[in-house]
């Protein structure tokens, strides 16, 4: 029985794709395995099974703390970027000439100036205003980098969208402000929660500018697990990771099922 170039092609993108699947899939499980690990030391396969690391993490103040900061991060860093992120790429879509022709290498440029650059520069520039180590400074950092990641997100949704509503809004006199609120948004607002879930990702596993710019009251989980790289290898850090995958995880489930949500809905 011969085999044909294109069952030989299949198979050997197959095999391919679950190689590459396994090992971007194997960091996760080994991260995962030695949260669990009854040792004191960060070793695989981890030496027993113990919940004794998951316990250290919610008495210890730091890491909670941390964990407190990162939420409270994460949140300011999704409403600013998905503002901004959304405000842009309406702008782009809706004004089209020069101006938005330069407005999207613009919103895209701190995607394309090395993290370290960027924090340093951040660093210098809000010790002079006075807000260095301040939540709104570490905000403010990642903002930065969720922004380009939101506008994409909306450039393509708003690609998808019906402008005729939009005109028609604007034809019955209603100002662009509330067609905007009551047209475009309720149109495109899986969208939206996909965009902000996204920025808030971004900046839960941020650790560059956030290294620069957070004190120990304003430091986030992942510039505190580093500080404990520094000092001792424990499996608490296997348990932060976790988390941090989990929260990816529901993050990314969350949006698949609001995509689905919409895609069916409008096919009924």
């Amino acid at each position: 029985m011969s085999v044909s170039r294109e069952q030989i092609g299949t198979a050997a993108f197959r095999f391919g794709y679950i190689v590459i699947f396994s090992l971007l899939l194997l960091p996760l499980v080994i991260v995962i395995a030695t949260s669990f690990s009854s040792s004191g030391n960060l070793q695989f396969p981890p030496q027993g099974f113990s919940f004794q690391w998951y316990s250290a993490f919610f008495t210890d103040i730091a890491w909670l703390r941390a964990f407190d900061n990162s939420i409270i991060v994460g949140v300011g860093t999704t409403i600013l970027a998905t503002i901004m992120g959304l405000t842009a790429a309406f702008g782009v879509e809706t004004h089209r000439g020069r101006a938005s022709n330069l407005l999207t290498p613009i919103v895209i440029l701190p995607l394309l100036v090395p993290p370290v650059i960027l924090g340093v520069t951040l660093l210098v520039y809000f010790s002079r205003l006075g807000i260095r180590s301040s939540y709104f400074a570490v905000i403010l950092a990642h903002s930065l980098w969720a922004t380009p990641l939101v506008f994409f997100v909306m450039q393509s949704v708003l690609q998808r969208f019906d402008w005729q509503l939009h005109d028609a809004g604007m034809d019955l006199g209603a100002n662009p402000i509330r067609v905007f609120i009551y047209v475009v948004l309720p149109n495109v607002k899986s969208g939206v929660f996909v965009a902000a879930l996204l920025g808030f990702i971004v900046s839960l596993q941020e650790f560059v500018m956030a290294l620069f710019l957070s004190n120990y009251q304003t430091q986030t989980i992942p510039v505190l697990a580093w500080s404990s790289l520094r000092q001792s290898l424990t499996p608490t850090v296997s348990v932060v990771s976790t988390f941090l995958i989990l929260i990816s995880f529901v993050g990314l489930v969350s949006a698949m099922i609001a995509i689905n949500i919409e895609f069916i809905a409008k096919r009924l």
